[in-house]
């Protein structure tokens, strides 16, 4: 399921940013989708930050794709 998930984040129109967590607690942000290359078989992705740092991930150590800036609405009505 990772791998059909983020795809579709990754091609979603528009794009929205989104946040990958990994297993050893890091979190890794997408800010546009050009800052992200999949391989051909889509088991590991690249993520490059805008200061060039490089990051290869294995899907099968992603716990979490995290869209929106992490943060919960608390009490009140909510919106419809």
């Amino acid at each position: 399921m990772t791998i059909e998930r983020l795809t579709a984040l990754h091609e979603a129109r528009p794009f929205k940013p989104f946040t990958i967590h990994l297993a050893d607690g890091r979190a890794i942000r997408v800010p546009h989708p050009e800052f992200l290359a999949r391989t051909r078989s889509g088991r590991t992705v690249v993520v490059v930050e805008p200061n060039d740092a490089a990051h290869h991930i294995d899907l099968l150590l992603v716990t979490e794709l995290q869209t929106g800036n992490g943060s919960r609405r608390r009490g009140g009505r909510s919106r419809r």
